[in-house]
């Protein structure tokens, strides 16, 4: 795994480095092939509370998690739990639908996964399906009526660039938008 540490408003030194670097070994048991994978870990401090952000990319998916704690390595062994937990939910995501299965199978060894299927069948019920006819719309218009909704996102058509796009709040206020790459056919 390569990987990329940056500090912001801490310095990080050898020893933060290679603690994080040692730690995040863990994760290597999961990827066919660890040296095609990026490693991105954002520290930050604010007072008292350590931010750790890691964030793993590979051809097929990205994984994330984003910790706060007042200790910092206490902060990455949280974060390496959680970017283990996502590795679990995609082998039993990958289980249920064989295609996910062949495309993520190419970067994770999902044999080294364990699986907690029944836990995540228990969970993961679709309890709602919905659509609607996207309209197009500027994405302030589409900030306006997710505020009126209630809603943490909403999906809408892109008047000026002709795509699909997400606008959703984000926990550490504002807003956010994900906007497709390819124009609607």
């Amino acid at each position: 795994m390569k990987y990329q540490i940056i500090g912001k408003n801490i310095e990080i030194t050898d020893a933060i480095s290679s603690s994080i670097e040692k730690k995040m070994k863990r994760m290597d048991k999961y990827f066919k092939h660890e040296e095609n994978v990026n490693c991105r870990v954002v520290c930050s401090t604010h007072t008292s509370v350590q931010k750790i952000e890691v964030t793993i990319f590979l051809p097929k998916v990205t994984l994330r998690a984003e910790v706060k704690d007042e200790d910092l390595y206490k902060a990455m062994d949280f974060a390496i739990d959680k970017l283990e937990d996502q590795m679990r939910k995609l082998k039993t995501r990958a289980n249920r639908d064989v295609q996910d299965r062949l495309s993520i199978a190419e970067d994770i060894a999902l044999d080294n996964v364990t699986s907690e299927y029944e836990k995540e069948k228990e969970e993961e019920v679709i309890v709602r399906a919905k659509s609607y006819y996207l309209e197009g719309m500027s994405m302030e218009e589409a900030i306006t009526r997710m505020e009126a909704l209630g809603h943490d996102f909403f999906l809408y058509l892109d008047n000026d660039e002709d795509h699909i796009a997400v606008v959703y709040k984000r926990k550490d206020g504002g807003y956010g938008v994900i906007e497709a790459e390819n124009p609607i056919v």
